[in-house]
């Protein structure tokens, strides 16, 4: 069963998500800020991270930043799923190492095909 670290500050977003995943069949990781986040990538290694951009502690891009520079979390996928809507924002994104950019509100039929498509690409590698 894949294992997916799900962060965001908002706790119905991260409800949702749970919800949705285990679902699908996903084992759901949780984290609440960015500084909970690298904790729980670095004792867990998630087979895929959600993360959202805007939020307290350390923001996404930072906890992006973090597993791209760390040897052993640079290749895990990591999904951006954020209220950041423009072009720029998703550009900054792939420019960031971000595997797909997903923006709020969204269809979690979506976020479960995007999940297995990396995990299924992962596999492959």
């Amino acid at each position: 069963m894949a294992r997916v670290l799900v962060v965001d500050d908002e706790p119905m977003i991260v409800m949702v998500l749970r919800h949705v995943l285990q679902f699908a069949g996903f084992e759901v990781l949780e984290a609440c800020d960015g500084e909970q986040a690298l904790e729980i990538v670095a004792a867990e290694r998630p087979d895929v991270v959600v993360l959202d951009i805007m939020m307290p502690k350390l923001d996404g891009w930072s906890v992006l930043q973090a597993m791209r520079d760390d040897p052993a979390t640079a290749e895990t996928p990591v999904v951006m799923l954020t209220a950041l809507s423009r072009v720029e924002d998703e550009l900054q994104s792939t420019r960031r190492g971000a595997d797909r950019h997903l923006t709020k509100p969204f269809e979690p039929d979506d976020l479960v095909e995007i999940l297995r498509a990396l995990l299924d690409g992962q596999a492959e590698q």
